[in-house]
């Protein structure tokens, strides 16, 4: 009987976590090192049934083996672990718990973020550098980090040293969705990048405007469609529609395509040149012009120094003809009166006589001469040119 309480007197109490105690190591964790589990009896005693548990939760179960490899540790693999065994102490066999150990694992770097520079929607032929971003935890900046590019599901740089890849002269095919991907050199952490969308903007080509309307050309009250394509060009493409340089209408195509604009003819006025203008912000262009004639009717185009005297060419002629055949009638009594007679005045002292204008005109019957007029010019050489008026008569013809 004194043997016994002697025993018990020696044997710590069941059920104190002072028997167990969990290691975690390394420390501090980061993500991609390997993490292990440890879970030691009180002075190194035996143990066996070994469980681990996280936030309070079963993880494993051992027999024999006091340590568990949790592989490359993960953000996720943070939390409160704690473990229980079963402890042989002569005369009694129990299973006490260790008490919780914390494990913090720490991030290497933070998922990389991706940019285009200058801009994710470029011009067309220009220059385009994709960075991939991020940075190592000041405890592990002594890593190398790689650096992979993608594009769809194309591979376009893979582990390369350098966080940046340059695009020289983008076309429109270099349009989609990129990542990039960072990795330590030998580790086992790989991070991913959101999706960049990256949209070249291509210049619009010069619209190609048709008109379409019945076989003939339309009267008032018919319909005409105006059709505007640019074959190429980035979205959204914004049509303008012009009648001579007037703005008639306008439609926007998000999707790129071509744009229409219909109409009925209310009255003359809606004939003429039509054209299409295509606008993307990157440029613009505007389309041939088209005619747009109406039944009936006709539509001149504005007048140039070509063309604006054909119309009055045969009026001019027969307004020339009327005008000198007036002037025959107006002298033929003169031409019937004889040679003038010898009184006209001789031409002013010191000058020359040059008749620029003579008139005739005949008197009524009871009249004995005719009446008429010469203007002659008369020239100096020190003074300007003076007019004279010579006025006489003429006798009457027998």
């Amino acid at each position: 009987m004194l043997l016994w309480t002697a025993v018990l007197l020696f044997v710590p109490c069941v059920g104190k976590t002072a028997w167990l105690y969990l290691q975690a190591w390394p420390n501090p964790v980061f993500e991609g090192d390997a993490l292990t589990l440890q879970c030691q009896g009180w002075k190194n005693i035996p143990l066996s049934q070994v469980k681990f548990y996280r936030d309070g939760k079963f993880l494993h179960f051992s027999k024999e083996s006091q340590t568990l490899s949790m592989g490359a540790a993960t953000v996720q693999s943070r939390g409160q672990y704690s473990c229980t065994g079963q402890v042989m102490y002569i005369p009694q066999i129990f299973t006490p718990t260790s008490e919780t150990a914390m494990v913090q694992v720490q991030e290497l770097f933070p998922p990389p973020v991706l940019s285009a520079a200058p801009s994710p929607e470029p011009r067309e032929g220009s220059l385009v550098t994709l960075r991939c971003q991020t940075k190592l935890h000041p405890l592990r900046s002594a890593l190398r980090l790689l650096f992979s590019f993608y594009k769809d599901s194309h591979t376009l740089q893979d582990r390369g040293p350098h966080p940046e890849l340059c695009i020289p002269g983008v076309k429109e095919g270099d349009s989609g969705l990129y990542w990039c991907e960072a990795a330590p050199e030998g580790g086992q952490v790989q991070k991913q990048s959101p999706q960049l969308e990256v949209r070249v903007q291509a210049p619009v080509s010069r619209p190609v405007l048709t008109l379409h309307h019945g076989p003939t050309d339309p009267a008032v009250g018919d319909m005409v469609q105006l059709l505007c394509e640019a074959q190429r060009g980035s979205p959204p493409i914004l049509y303008l529609f012009y009648l001579d340089e007037k703005i008639v209408g306008n439609h926007s195509a998000p999707c790129g395509g071509n744009a229409s604009l219909l109409f009925p003819v209310k009255s003359e006025q809606d004939a003429g040149n039509y054209s299409c203008e295509a606008e993307n912000g990157v440029s613009r262009e505007r389309s041939e012009p088209k005619k747009l004639s109406l039944k009936g009717s006709q539509v001149l185009s504005t007048p140039t120094s070509s063309n604006w005297l054909v119309p009055w060419l045969p009026a001019s002629l027969l307004g020339m003809m009327v005008i000198a055949a007036a002037l025959l009638v107006y002298l033929r009594p003169w031409r019937k009166a004889g040679p003038l007679p010898s009184q006209i005045p001789p031409p002013a002292p010191g000058g020359e006589q040059c008749p620029l204008y003579a008139n005739v005109h005949h008197q009524k019957e009871k009249d004995e001469g005719v009446v008429y007029f010469v203007v002659h010019r008369t020239s100096k050489r020190s003074e300007g040119q003076f007019y004279h008026l010579c006025r006489g008569e003429m006798p009457a013809a027998q």
